[in-house]
């Protein structure tokens, strides 16, 4: 699928209207906080977090070896949140050219983060 006309926020969008369909979803805060906190823009199953939007850009927590794979075939690279170099084995950043469809990755993710919940 071309996502050359949706921001990212829009794909973004439609993943949480689909990720409020199952049950145990917490969806992203609305942001009338003021500033961003860590986590604001995250999908939670069973108050984990399983995905969020980080700068345009999915980052979903996967297994691993499925992030290995996803890093080794190019489509992605792991979170270093406080960009030092200390990156997080388990968390996948999906830039928004990538070919992979972000629905199924966050759908893994759920299923990943509320396995162990």
């Amino acid at each position: 699928m071309n996502h050359a006309n949706v921001t990212p926020e829009e794909r973004f969008a439609v993943v949480v209207g689909e990720m409020l369909s199952y049950s145990d979803i917490t969806p992203p805060a609305d942001g009338t906080r003021g500033r961003k906190e860590f986590g604001s823009s995250a999908l939670k199953v069973r108050n984990k977090i399983f995905a969020m939007l980080i700068g345009g850009r999915l980052v979903v927590k996967l297994p691993k070896a499925r992030v290995d794979a996803l890093v080794a075939s190019g489509n992605g690279e792991r979170f270093d949140p406080k960009k030092n170099g200390h990156v997080m084995k388990e968390w996948l950043v999906l830039d928004p050219a990538s070919d992979e469809e972000w629905l199924p990755l966050a759908t893994e993710a759920m299923t990943f983060v509320g396995a162990g919940a």
